[in-house]
């Protein structure tokens, strides 16, 4: 099952919280819609940001969009001008009802420790023509010196432009993915390249954590220290 279940999902809410928080009788299919709209928008507006994650939380009159980048400064611009543009690029695209927006930007402790920005630069590398190989090994390498417990990273698809599809497959550690106190946190992207698509997944194992974590940003800090034995 560890192969089949998403690890993320798979520990929500009894390890990571949800990453939409609202409630909705009425409007339930406008605000998942827009939910998922406003998140692609961002990925894509912003893509040389490194965004981790978007939490975005609704009450009636006002929707909380909270991004977690490794590079918020991109997204913040000049004396926080970004902000002010997007608030009002938000407002006006996607949201009804006259409905308000507040951004908070946070910056990612440790980006080496998000499978998403992790995935992203992989994918970025890979779109630059750079061998898999030599990317995967790269990233595991720093990965683990980030503190990291586990680390695993696939590639599936045409890799370094052969004609025969394949999936590589290069760990580190350890990655359990089937107990829920385990600390992972896992990203799937996309490379665009000249000869086809490839896809990419990142776990990264940062320790076992005994409490819920109700907060994203604490699901972004350092892992737990290794326990010693005695």
């Amino acid at each position: 099952m560890g192969r089949k279940v998403h690890p993320t999902i798979h520990r929500s809410p009894i390890l990571f919280p949800w990453k939409s928080r609202w409630v909705s009788d009425k409007n339930f299919a406008d605000n998942l819609e827009q939910d998922i709209k406003i998140r692609e928008y961002l990925q894509a507006k912003f893509k040389d940001a490194s965004i981790d994650s978007i939490c975005v939380e609704r009450n009636a009159k006002n929707v909380t969009i909270t991004i977690f980048a490794g590079k918020p400064g991109i997204i913040i611009g000049r004396g926080g001008q970004g902000l002010d543009v997007l608030r009002k690029e938000l407002e006006r695209n996607f949201l009804k009802f006259k409905t308000k927006v507040k951004l908070n930007i946070q910056e990612v402790g440790e980006p080496l420790l998000s499978a998403a920005i992790v995935a992203q630069n992989i994918a970025r590398d890979t779109e630059n023509r750079m061998p898999y190989r030599r990317v995967i090994k790269n990233y595991i390498d720093r990965v683990m010196k980030a503190g990291a417990q586990g680390v695993k990273i696939m590639m599936s698809g045409r890799l370094n432009g052969v004609e025969i599809a394949r999936r590589e497959t290069l760990s580190a550690g350890k990655v359990p993915l089937i107990t829920l106190r385990s600390n992972v946190d896992y990203a799937s992207v996309r490379a665009n390249t000249i000869y086809g698509v490839i896809g990419i997944k990142v776990w990264v194992y940062k320790g076992e954590s005994f409490e819920r974590i109700d907060n994203l940003a604490a699901a972004k800090d350092k892992p737990q220290p290794k326990k010693r034995k005695r």
